[in-house]
């Protein structure tokens, strides 16, 4: 297998990180519009399968030129999802399987934004679905944690541990800390407004989907390994989308645990508009106010020496067992910052992200995942990816809860 990786930013450098310990690959280009961070990736004495490029992630026809040239199987796109379709588009065209780990963006509804969904996350990608299968090609969407493990809990939940389910609920949540900042990230800030100030989507069998406002519906969720309780709330996120395409269920929802002082950051930024995406002449320069956020925050593959504590990203299922009674069951993967500094040199956050497309490209490499269309990892048999992820030195955990 030859793997192009566009996008070489935190989670990027963490996939070379992870892959760099298995074999199923033959070599894998990394490829940026910045030469110098790819380089850097490449730069090892032990990286002989590594390779790297520069590109424009915007320029679907330089990407496919990359890819014929490098003669690659397969596109990972470790960017940030306002390149998908240019991506995503360039994949199609080489015949490559595609993978990414956010979906298209959405639109929220132009005169019911709290209540009806506009252009929800990956339509621009399923609109294609029909022409990947007449093509006999894969586009695997949504294979990071969260969407993507999450996933996979909810496809094992269904397949092992539930007759019935009611609801899947993915809860994500920290006790991270990052020393010698007021306010510092640990993903990317660009995406983190894009997720949280979008009206959260929530699917329901009966009613089908529809929107809330943002940070709506708190509650505080018990996150196990000494996490302890945190405020979740709703936000946006893909596994709404992706989960009642493929598993059984009444009920999808997606809550993360941001606390209040984050809450009040990224109100403060919407209501200041410096969440918009459009550029504003600023002495004569277009720069999108988003964008001036993200570079004057510290970038968040730089901050894992600072950073202290665990992130967790799980689902909690509900729903009747195999014996007849009520059930409710967290899945979950926590992966604590030091181990991951010392084991990967990535921080908790980006390293739990790269891990499950690498576990995934592995599955592809061997024929265990195999399809054609747009589909997300809930399509895909979960107990072989978990017990790779395993193999891989961070295995997942099951909390049985009170139903």
């Amino acid at each position: 297998m030859k793997v192009l990786v566009i996008g070489t930013g935190g989670v990027g450098s963490a996939v070379a990180a992870v892959a760099q310990r298995r074999s199923f690959f033959e070599r894998m280009v990394f490829a940026d519009l910045d030469p110098a961070r790819p380089e850097k990736i490449v730069g090892g004495p032990d990286n002989h399968r590594f390779a790297a490029a520069q590109v424009d992630a915007s320029d679907q026809a330089a990407i496919a030129a990359l890819a014929r040239e490098e003669g690659a199987d397969v596109i990972l796109n470790a960017t940030d999802p306002r390149f998908n379709p240019q991506i995503f588009a360039a994949a199609f065209e080489t015949r490559c399987t595609y993978l990414d780990m956010a979906m298209t963006l959405s639109k929220p509804h132009p005169s019911e934004p709290y209540s009806k969904p506009g252009v929800m996350l990956g339509d621009l990608q399923f609109e294609q679905d029909e022409h990947w299968r007449d093509e006999g090609l894969l586009a695997l969407v949504g294979i990071g944690v969260e969407p993507g493990l999450s996933d996979v809990f909810a496809r094992y939940a269904a397949d092992n541990l539930f007759t019935e389910i009611e609801e899947v609920a993915v809860r994500d949540g920290a006790d991270l800390a990052v020393e010698g900042y007021a306010f510092a990230p640990t993903f990317s800030i660009w995406t983190t407004i894009e997720e949280c100030l979008n009206p959260p989507l929530i699917w329901e069998r009966v009613r089908g989907f529809y929107t809330t406002e943002p940070f709506s519906e708190p509650e505080v969720f018990e996150f196990p390994e000494g996490i302890g309780p945190i405020e979740c709330v709703n936000v946006e996120h893909e596994e709404v989308v992706l989960v009642p395409r493929e598993i059984d269920c009444s009920r999808v929802t997606f809550k993360y645990g941001l606390g209040s002082e984050f809450i009040e950051v990224l109100k403060t930024l919407h209501l200041l508009g410096l969440d918009g995406t459009d550029p504003v002449s600023v002495r004569g320069v277009e720069v999108a106010p988003r964008d001036v956020v993200a570079a004057a925050l510290p970038d968040p593959a730089t901050l894992g020496d600072r950073m202290h504590g665990k992130t967790c990203a799980g689902t909690l299922v509900t729903g009747t067992g195999p014996d007849g009674s009520p059930r409710a069951t967290y899945l979950y993967h926590v992966v604590d910052n030091e181990w991951a500094m010392r084991e990967y040199g990535s921080q908790a956050v980006v390293l739990q992200t790269a891990l499950n497309p690498v576990v995934a490209l592995e599955l592809l490499a061997d024929g265990t995942w195999a399809g054609a269309g747009v589909r997300g990892p809930e399509a895909f048999p979960a107990e072989p990816f978990l017990d790779l992820l395993a193999e891989y030195g961070s295995p997942h955990g099951q909390d049985e809860r009170s139903p």
